[in-house]
């Protein structure tokens, strides 16, 4: 039953990962008591997070840190020219907030600016390029971070960031394969071309990658702040460069681009509180969604197969609603509290078959269109004071639009891509969308980041990942598993299935289902597709209260590090 499912794109942009292709070293520790931690992606950004705690900075500190490193050595999952969700718990104030530095549309955006003449969208025009890009949010977002919550001056926390922009860093395998992906679209940047590859082709491991020009800009938002990039020298090169390749940016959009801080979505399940990402995250209410529907049932009671039939249900009614609803809250109506709503819950989960699958087709339709046209990273913080930070980051496919504004260094995201360029088309995920994300000037697309906090009576957990559509289902199942009294280990490495509603197939890991289930999930109508290869990258911390223990755990799957400190 394993077969093809979306080619390349599954392989590479949903950060699917072939275990033999790189070697593992993600990494986990157990804390004694009083310990803070990190875990990231990335060694190097997780070591740079830890420095910064050890000098006496908090969580929020240490989340500028992990955020400009990553911007450096991993380039093709997130950057400065990128967008994300910093989920906060200010210890001080017993206050959880969100603060929002996605990415908007440029003010000269319109709603059909993907399409062609025909009414069809162009392939790869929302993924390639500058036109693809929308107006970064990390450098206000780190500015924001250090003025509002912050202890130490970003002169300190960028440092590192800045160090290896300077003085280079070492790819490694999953540098070199998501290089190796993106190979075409970075050779039509001269710049990006010169700075991320060698001789025109993904380097191999153990090459050294200087950004010279990046140092530059990174020390200009070191000084100044979010001045450092929407004012002066940084904005005008990039608002030059964009001019001269078919980009529409214009000074107007760094004048009015506002870090925004957002009230997360709150839920409960059995007793496990679970605080996510609202809009233009569509996350937090679909996993709570999920959370609300399995409440009907007695699912601790079931049998694996059972488990598995109704988890593939409930996502399959998540995402539909995802696809009807959801956008960004300050351009449209999110009908919020009907989707957290009990009674909603209950219409859903009466119209699940214990025995059966629902045909996405039976739901409700979102108007789909027949004619069809990854990456992202996440850290987890805790600090000695209390402070803990969730942060999903992201420039959407690897190295995202492949574009690099010439003499800034800057590689620009592609989340344009993010929006329904036509409501019903599928983007580069798969996933569709209605009116509620359709383009707008100065709207924020609606994005899969789920960066959340979990707490039950005696633990509370930090976690999130990258993975394109699937970070939702990723959550969902890590959250389920602390439901059940397992550890940050047992989260990030748990074995990981998926169903987004449309398209209409239930995927999984290889070797997740065995083949009597498969067998059994066909025959109650599930379209079953196997992966190639494993999918996303979880970094969780576990606190348990009573002890002030600390479980720290990197995914498996990717190459980062998980650690603890006193």
């Amino acid at each position: 039953m394993k077969g093809s499912i979306l080619g390349n794109i599954a392989r590479c942009c949903l950060f699917l990962r072939v275990a033999a292709t790189f070697t593992l070293v993600a990494t986990t520790f157990q804390a004694a008591a009083g310990q803070s931690a990190v875990a990231s992606a990335h060694p190097l950004a997780t070591d740079a997070g830890i420095e910064i705690l050890q000098k006496g900075g908090n969580a929020f500190d240490a989340a500028i840190a992990v955020t400009a490193v990553i911007a450096v050595v991993q380039p093709y999952s997130s950057g400065i020219g990128g967008g994300g969700f910093w989920l906060l718990h200010v210890a001080n104030d017993k206050r959880d907030v969100m603060i929002d530095g996605r990415e908007r549309a440029p003010l000269a955006a319109t709603r059909d600016m993907y399409l062609d003449d025909a009414g069809k969208v162009v392939p790869g025009a929302s993924v390639n390029g500058p036109l693809s890009a929308g107006i970064p949010g990390v450098p206000a977002a780190i500015d924001h971070l250090a003025r509002n919550y912050g202890r130490l001056p970003l002169t300190e926390t960028m440092s590192a960031a800045i160090k290896y922009a300077r003085e280079g860093f070492i790819t490694d395998e999953h540098y070199q394969r998501m290089a190796s992906i993106r190979e075409i679209p970075l050779n039509a940047s001269k710049d990006a071309a010169r700075i991320f590859l060698v001789d025109n082709k993904a380097p191999e491991p153990g090459t050294r990658i200087v950004q010279t020009e990046l140092a530059h800009t990174l020390e200009l938002i070191a000084t100044r702040g979010a001045n450092g990039f929407y004012k002066g020298e940084t904005a005008d090169k990039l608002l030059r460069s964009m001019e001269a390749n078919g980009g529409i940016w214009q000074q107007r959009d760094f004048d009015e681009y506002r870090v925004i801080e957002r009230q997360p979505i709150v839920g409960e399940y059995r007793g496990m509180k679970i605080i996510s990402a609202p809009p233009p995250s569509s996350g937090g209410i679909a996993m709570v969604q999920m959370f609300n529907m399995l409440s009907g049932f007695d699912f601790e009671s079931m049998s694996e197969i059972s488990r598995i039939h109704l988890l593939t249900e409930v996502m399959r009614r998540a995402y539909r609603d995802r696809a009807e609803y959801l956008g960004d809250s300050d351009y449209v109506d999110v009908p919020v509290e009907r989707l957290l709503s009990s009674e909603h819950a209950k219409e859903m989960a009466a119209t699940i078959t214990l025995d059966e699958a629902t045909p996405s087709e039976a739901l409700p339709a979102v108007m789909v269109d027949n004619n069809k046209a990854m990456d992202t990273t996440h850290f987890s913080i805790i600090d000695k004071f209390g402070n803990r930070v969730s942060a999903t980051l992201s420039i959407n496919y690897p190295f995202g639009s492949c574009f690099v504004a010439e003499g800034t260094g800057v590689l620009l995201n592609d989340e344009m891509d993010d929006f329904s360029a036509k409501p019903g088309a599928p983007n580069v995920y798969g996933l569709v969308g209605a009116e509620a994300n359709a383009i707008a000037p100065g709207k924020r697309m609606l994005s899969s980041m789920s960066p959340t906090f979990l707490e039950t009576e005696d633990r509370l957990a930090v976690v999130g990942t990258p993975g394109g559509s699937r970070i939702i289902t990723m959550v969902m199942l890590a959250a389920l598993d602390f439901y059940l009294g397992n550890t940050a280990d047992s989260m990030v490495n748990k074995d990981r299935f998926h169903h987004q509603y449309l398209p209409d197939q239930l995927f999984h890991e290889p070797n997740t289902l065995s083949d009597s289930v498969l067998t059994t999930l066909f025959e109650m109508g599930h379209e079953v597709k196997g992966l190639d290869g494993t999918y996303g990258d979880m970094h969780v911390l576990v606190e348990h209260k009573q002890t002030g223990k600390i479980d720290a755990a990197s995914d498996k799957r990717g190459v980062g590090k998980a650690r603890v400190m006193q």
